[in-house]
């Protein structure tokens, strides 16, 4: 049974082009930033403003939004994402879609998702970017955090914890 299989993928090479495929370290560049913190948010509509993100010498930035439990019965959670020049974002701007990876829409979440994850990501040109979750109709308290990844540093390894 053996000796069919590796017949059928090419011999013993195959066997020693496997061995040598190693894991790529991920670890050493990337570098991670709370934006939210993993709390539970009140009953309500207030915007939950995350911390700005500079993406000074890192090429890559991806956002985690982890969705803990929710108490609400009714409610969305809308996902956005502004972008600026200025490190307090005094210029701030809505980023249009062509500067994202995936949608805001896929991003944002209504009550009934519970303890699942999103993800949206920023390819655009500016140096700052925010996210903020802007609650419709929210009657309970929910848990979310979100995180930013950072990732393709000019130089690696990244620091541990990050800085």
């Amino acid at each position: 049974m053996l000796a069919a299989f590796v017949k059928r993928k090419g011999g013993l090479s195959f066997f020693k082009k496997f061995k040598e495929l190693k894991m790529k370290d991920l670890h050493s560049n990337i570098h991670t930033t709370q934006v939210v913190a993993p709390v539970s948010h009140a009953t309500g509509d207030a915007p939950i403003v995350g911390a700005i993100i500079d993406r000074a010498n890192f090429d890559s930035l991806e956002y985690s939004i982890n969705i803990g439990t929710n108490a609400a019965t009714v409610g969305a959670y809308a996902v956005t994402l502004e972008h600026g020049d200025n490190s307090a974002l005094s210029d701030a701007t809505t980023v249009a879609d062509p500067d994202l990876s995936g949608t805001t829409a896929n991003a944002s979440w209504a009550f009934g998702d519970v303890n699942k994850t999103r993800k949206i990501g920023y390819v655009g040109s500016k140096r700052y970017t925010r996210m903020t979750i802007s609650p419709t109709g929210n009657n309970g308290a929910f848990l979310v955090g979100v995180t930013a990844i950072q990732a393709d540093p000019v130089n690696a390894p990244t620091a541990n914890p990050p800085q």
